[in-house]
């Protein structure tokens, strides 16, 4: 098992460092742009650039692509909203997001605010939708930005430093355990299940505001 991981992280690292740090924030930047943010896994990628990061410097650099390639893909969720939301919720993808969801992160952002904008980078389908519909209330596009930047600077840097640091630990111990490629999978495995629970308990405790109840209609967002 050691012999496999091995090959696969030296074949990670072989990578040319820029080519790696760019595709990682252009990963992220698809990841949270509107509705692309559905089908790419920009999570995935993170991680297996973060296990080839060599040193504070390589993993500051990468963390700073990830950072950066994130608030672009949520400025052109924004802009996009701010410029052609009502034609792209009524377009054929915004009818497969479903009028419902729509509806949700519109409540949402109306009742929370900010925080909205904050928690909704670690909610599954509000992610890709609440820069969008920001962009669509009128929210000023710096108090946006306010917000959204501590989330994804948050998520950049746990998902690279617990990447490099499990794959670190593996070089470390793979000469002297056997099991050390185990011992890999379970901190990324078990942080994956940390972050797996932090959404669901996020989600579980933002239920009530993400409630639509029928006849409501609130006229400002609240910071």
């Amino acid at each position: 098992m050691n012999e496999i991981l091995t090959a696969l992280l030296d074949a990670v690292q072989s990578v040319d460092p820029v080519t790696r740090t760019l595709v990682a924030g252009l990963a992220i930047m698809l990841e949270t742009s509107v509705l692309v943010g559905l089908v790419v896994p920009g999570d995935t990628i993170v991680i297996v650039a973060g296990t080839a990061v060599d040193g504070v410097g390589e993993a500051a650099i990468l963390i700073a692509a990830v950072l950066v390639g994130a608030l672009v893909g949520e400025t052109i969720g924004f802009l996009l909203g701010r410029w052609l939301g009502p034609r792209i919720r009524a377009s054929r993808l915004g009818r497969m997001i479903g009028e419902k969801n729509w509806i949700k992160a519109e409540a949402y952002l109306q009742r929370r605010g900010g925080v909205a904008i904050f928690l909704s980078r670690f909610l599954p389908v509000l992610h890709s939708l609440v820069p969008l519909t920001v962009g669509m209330s009128g929210y000023a596009y710096r108090r946006f930005l306010l917000w959204t930047l501590p989330a994804c600077l948050v998520w950049s840097v746990a998902y690279v430093s617990v990447a490099a640091a499990a794959a670190e630990g593996y070089r470390e111990l793979s000469d002297s355990l056997h099991s050390a490629a185990y011992v890999f999978v379970g901190v990324i495995v078990g942080f994956l299940v940390l972050v797996y629970i932090l959404k669901r308990v996020i989600a579980w405790r933002e239920a009530r505001h993400l409630v639509v109840e029928e006849g409501t209609d609130a006229d400002r967002v609240e910071d």
